[in-house]
């Protein structure tokens, strides 16, 4: 070992004192810079990880979101169209409704006219026989040149039965 240490040149004393030197720059750098370091790194690596799970959950529950609106637009569309439906068919309810009223009102109308008419036409039959009959009575007037009483309309009668027999 000593030719060894001839060899290369080696001084023991100083091959100590530099591991000794080593030691103390190591644990200096060791409890001052790597330590903290090393904390520093472990809570940035927890951080990020935190972090990471996150936005794992945040996408999850983003996915879970998108899930639910688009159920919630499935079931306001179907809401939607059954409000439709529904307005739809109160809408032809109340135009048959409302057809009917008017068809009830104008054969109202129509049988008030008919009988407006008929009153009317009763009241011109009236009117007209009247006139009829003073237009006879003036006729029979002149033909037989007296006026018709109930006696005389009796003989009458009576003459043209006899002359039918």
């Amino acid at each position: 070992m000593d030719s060894l240490i001839s060899a290369f040149h080696i001084d023991l004393k100083l091959l100590i004192a530099q591991l000794v030197n080593f030691a103390v720059v190591f644990l200096i750098l060791y409890f001052l810079i790597f330590k903290p370091l090393f904390k520093t790194v472990g809570a940035r690596s927890a951080t990020i990880a935190k972090s990471l799970e996150e936005a794992r959950e945040i996408e999850e529950r983003l996915a879970k979101t998108k899930a639910e609106q688009a159920a919630l637009i499935a079931e306001a569309k179907k809401e939607a169209v059954a409000v439709l439906n529904e307005a739809n068919r109160k809408a032809d309810l109340r135009k048959t409704e409302l057809i009917d009223k008017a068809k009830e009102e104008i054969g109202v109308l129509i049988n008030r006219e008919k009988a407006r008419m008929q009153n009317e036409k009763a009241a011109t039959l009236k009117e007209i026989r009247a006139e009829v009959a003073d237009l006879i009575e003036a006729s029979w007037h002149k033909i037989l040149g007296e006026k018709m009483t109930k006696g005389a309309d009796d003989k009458l009668l009576a003459k043209i039965i006899k002359d039918h027999k």
